[in-house]
C-alpha cells in the first residue's frame, strides 16, 4: 500500500508537507527548567527545554532528544514606573520560555532608549532568541492553598505571606520568622499589642502616656511627707 505522503502530486498534500516543516521550524513558547542564574552583569538563566524534540530516521521511525542548553536568557521581572518586583531564583525553578519574532541582540546590547533597533540577523522565532518567565508550575510542583478571596505575596509552603483583603480592605503579615522594618515608621491609626514591646531605646511622647488608666503626665503621689520616706505609687 502506498503511503499518501508520496504523493507529491497531490498539491493538498505537498501543502501539507509544506506546513508541517515551517512549523517545526517556529519557535513560540516551551516549558523549562532552570538549570543556573546569575544577577549580574544581568539577570539571566541557563535554561533546560523541559520538552525536547523528535526527528525522523531513515528507516521511517522517530527518535527522541533533548533540545541544548539554553544559555544566558534574561529574566523577565514584571516592572514599570521606575519599580521591579523581583524574587530569588533557584535551579530547579520552572519557567516558560518565548521566543522572540526577531533577533534580539541589538536590543540587548543597547536598549529601548535608543529607539528601535535593527536585527543583526535576519533569524526569525529562532531558538537562540528566548526570553524566561519565572512561575508555571507543573502539577509535581504546583502551590497549595491558594487563596480564591485575597491578594498574597507569599513562600511556596504558604508559612509567611503579605495580604491584602480587598473585600475588607484590609492587609496583613504572616512572618513566623520575625518582620524587620528599617526606617522611620508613621502610623495614623489605633495600634493593638498582643505581646511584650521591648524597646532598644527611647520611647517618647509629646502628648500623655497612660499605663492601668493612670496618667504619666498628671498623676499624684498619695502619701508624701517631708523627710527620707518614698512616695507612694501614683494614684489617678
Amino acid at each position: 500500500m502506498i503511503d499518501p505522503r508520496q504523493r507529491y502530486e497531490d498539491p493538498e498534500q505537498a501543502l501539507r508537507l509544506a506546513l508541517g516543516a515551517f512549523q517545526a521550524a517556529l519557535w513560540t513558547a516551551l516549558p523549562g527548567i532552570v538549570k543556573a542564574y546569575r544577577t549580574a552583569p544581568a539577570p539571566t538563566v541557563d535554561v533546560q527545554l523541559a520538552i525536547g524534540g523528535a526527528f525522523a530516521l531513515k528507516d521511517g521511525t522517530t527518535q527522541a532528544t533533548a533540545y541544548p542548553l539554553l544559555k544566558y536568557l534574561p529574566v523577565v521581572f514584571p516592572r514599570g514606573g521606575h519599580c521591579t518586583f523581583t524574587f530569588p531564583v533557584a535551579a530547579g525553578d520552572e519557567c516558560l520560555v518565548i521566543f522572540a519574532s526577531r533577533a534580539i541582540d541589538a536590543w540587548w546590547q543597547n536598549g529601548a532608549a535608543s529607539g528601535p533597533q535593527r536585527p543583526v540577523e535576519s533569524r526569525m522565532h529562532d531558538i537562540q532568541d528566548g526570553f524566561a518567565l519565572i512561575g508555571p508550575f507543573s502539577q509535581v510542583t504546583k502551590l497549595a492553598n491558594v487563596s480564591s478571596a485575597t491578594a498574597q505575596l507569599r513562600s511556596n509552603d504558604g508559612e509567611a505571606y503579605v495580604e491584602l483583603d480587598p473585600s475588607g480592605h484590609i492587609v496583613n503579615i504572616v512572618g513566623p520568622g520575625g518582620v524587620n522594618i528599617t526606617g522611620p515608621v508613621a502610623i495614623s491609626g489605633a495600634v493593638t499589642v498582643s505581646q511584650t514591646i521591648a524597646a532598644q531605646s527611647t520611647i517618647s511622647s509629646s502628648v500623655d502616656v497612660q499605663a492601668a488608666g493612670i496618667s504619666l503626665k498628671n498623676h499624684v503621689h498619695p502619701g508624701v511627707a517631708s523627710g527620707s520616706s518614698n512616695t507612694g505609687t501614683p494614684q489617678g
